[in-house]
């Protein structure tokens, strides 16, 4: 696909598998949030088995914004859309229940939003309440680095410059686990997948 290609071309993106294999088992990918072009290239370092199974979480509002976003966010990469607005008491996770329900994959940033700065912020609940919902599903952290230089907020073009994706080992929620803990142990997974941290 010439979406995944380009990805790959422009990053010279370098998946590590630390903490697990690319199995074809169901999967919550989580990883840290610095540019737009995060979700692609974590979609784009999938084996192409993992990727047809694996759909992104991201904002109706920015990605249907435009025609050529939203056909993009659909047609391509079978988004799953959050309305981050939150009206009308609308549960914004139902999406992502009703995704997994079917056997898809995830990717999803917990911190809610895109963040420039090297720790990531705390995460969202989110995360906690899909792990409770379906204890099943691996939750893998991914530690992107070096996207937000390609990709800085506000460029249209990418800069050529390598990239890093680290998959670690997959978590679950542990009984009687509450949700401040396992949020924590869930960002500590991440922020230790960081290239200085594994040094």
């Amino acid at each position: 696909m010439l979406i995944t290609t380009l990805a790959r071309l422009v990053t010279g993106a370098r998946s590590l598998w630390l903490g697990c294999a690319p199995q074809p088992v169901q999967r919550l990918y989580f990883a840290n949030h610095s540019s737009h072009g995060d979700f692609v290239l974590l979609w784009s370092a999938l084996p192409p088995a993992l990727r047809h199974r694996t759909r992104p979480v991201a904002g109706a509002d920015y990605w249907l914004a435009s025609r050529l976003r939203r056909y993009l966010i659909q047609d391509v990469f079978r988004g799953v859309l959050v309305d981050r607005r939150k009206e009308g008491g609308s549960d914004p996770l139902r999406p992502l229940r009703e995704a997994l329900a079917e056997g898809d994959s995830l990717i999803l940033f917990p911190e809610g939003t895109r963040n420039q700065t090297p720790e990531p912020l705390p995460f969202k609940s989110g995360l906690f309440h899909l792990a409770k919902a379906y204890p099943k599903v691996e939750l893998v952290p991914v530690w992107i680095a070096n996207l937000q230089r390609v990709m800085p907020k506000g460029r249209a073009l990418p800069l050529p410059l390598l990239c890093t994706l680290s998959f670690g080992e997959p978590l679950h929620l542990a009984a009687e686990e509450d949700k401040r803990a396992f949020l924590e142990r869930a960002r500590t997974a991440l922020l230790a997948l960081r290239p200085d941290h594994l040094e």
